[in-house]
């Protein structure tokens, strides 16, 4: 139905109201394509103003990016410095872990020399086991009775003094191996025990200082993950900030393209809309919720505007750049009230559509159509049958308009006619 809509608009002749000339199809499928693609001019000062609140949004959050990317960045300079520190504590320990191999390689040197001394030590106690054991062999031999008859018996003076300084000093040799032994198996006892205390303190600190080795990579290889990560996010946010600022200089250049039109806007005359609105209409009723008899063309002059407001743009009328003319009626309204369908008909059109925001279509049979833009919100779905006076949408500003109302057209075979002369004003 819809495709029909525009089929007739470029099928059938055009008539520019007020002048009654026929306009070439070329030149009114143009006005058409402008009007349905292009933004009205009328909404430009608030998309202006959306786009310098679009652009000041814009600008907040690349602050806000780039403060979080500077925290970021002292974050990975902390994270770095940290894994620096960790790198250099674990060179100090591989440093320390060579001195204690070479402190241990020198312990176990030293071990090895205390007990081939205690080797020997073992020959020479054993050695003097030996030769005890033989002086208490020959003592026993000899008993001490037999040792004074040896002494006193002598008829040689000088050989009984040879064995009385014998005897004594196989006593005192006896006494002396005694007390060696003794000392010997003391001293390996301390030597066994001062190796196995400085072995074991060599393991303990070996194993510190391996247990601190492996606790520092394991601190490297997180630092380093964060670090990846910091330097990954930094990367990340740069690059978003890099686009946000392109976009905010896209925006920038929109914004001065539309302060341009806005001056140009502004220093033009306003002659026909100051009289236009010197004499704006206010309707303040409704359609009836009434069965429908007949054509829609038989309610000419019966029918009732679809929302209650002040009729600020009429059809014909200039708009406010000097350029195309206005093809239906801006009422405005307070937002949130009710827009009502003007007759029966059938939803032909229900969607956005650029310059009319939410706009619906209804079909009213026999090439005539009523066109609702600039809603809040819209009720009905393409398919859907309305009565006259049901609640088809809702007041808005959508569409990038500068103040809440209806945009509203009526048109035949696809050609726009002036409402008013169409309805009636109470």
């Amino acid at each position: 139905m819809f495709a029909g809509f525009i089929t007739d608009f470029t099928s059938a002749p055009h008539y520019f109201p007020g002048k009654g000339k026929i306009l070439p199809k070329a030149v009114y499928l143009l006005l058409l394509i402008n009007i349905f693609s292009s933004p009205l001019l009328y909404a430009i000062p608030q998309t202006n103003r959306d786009n310098q609140k679009q652009l000041h949004d814009l600008r907040t959050r690349i602050d806000i990016l780039q403060k979080d990317l500077t925290d970021k960045e002292s974050s990975k300079i902390r994270a770095a410095d940290a894994l620096r520190d960790s790198e250099r504590l674990i060179s100090d320990l591989h440093n320390k872990l060579s001195q204690l191999t070479h402190q241990q390689k020198n312990a176990q040197d030293k071990l090895a020399r205390l007990q081939n001394k205690s080797a020997q030590l073992q020959d020479k106690a054993s050695a003097g086991q030996t030769q005890f054991g033989k002086l208490i062999y020959y003592q026993h031999l000899t008993k001490h009775r037999e040792y004074l008859q040896l002494l006193f018996k002598q008829q040689d003076p000088d050989k009984a003094t040879r064995n009385f300084y014998y005897y004594r000093y196989i006593a005192q040799a006896r006494s002396n191996n005694i007390d060696n032994l003794r000392n010997q198996l003391a001293d390996l006892d301390t030597l066994a025990h001062a190796s196995r205390i400085q072995n074991q303190s060599l393991e303990q600190i070996r194993n510190e200082q391996l247990y601190q080795k492996q606790q520092l990579e394991l601190e490297k290889n997180r630092r380093s993950e964060i670090l990846a990560s910091l330097s990954k996010e930094v990367s990340r946010q740069q690059k978003k900030i890099d686009e946000l600022k392109q976009d905010e200089q896209r925006l920038s250049k929109l914004i001065e393209k539309l302060n341009k039109q806005l001056a140009r806007k502004k220093s033009a005359p306003i002659k026909s809309n100051s009289k236009n609105n010197k004499s704006a209409l206010r309707n303040n009723k409704l359609p009836d919720a009434i069965e429908q008899k007949g054509s829609f063309a038989a309610l000419k002059g019966k029918l009732r505007l679809p929302v209650r407001g002040e009729l600020t743009n009429h059809f014909g009328s200039p708009r406010e750049n000097g350029g195309i003319k206005w093809q239906g009626l801006f009422i405005r309204s307070s937002g949130g009230n009710e827009v009502k369908a003007i007759a029966s008909g059938e939803v032909i059109f229900s969607d956005w559509l650029r310059g009319f925001g939410n706009l619906m279509i209804l079909d009213h049979g026999n090439h005539y159509m009523s066109l609702y833009g600039n809603n809040e919100a819209i009720y009905k779905r393409v398919g859907n049958k309305v009565k006259s006076g049901d609640t088809i949408a809702i007041v808005g500003n959508s569409g990038g308009n500068a103040e809440s109302g209806l945009y509203f057209e009526l048109r035949y075979q696809g050609k726009p006619f002036d409402p008013l002369s169409w309805v009636k004003i109470e």
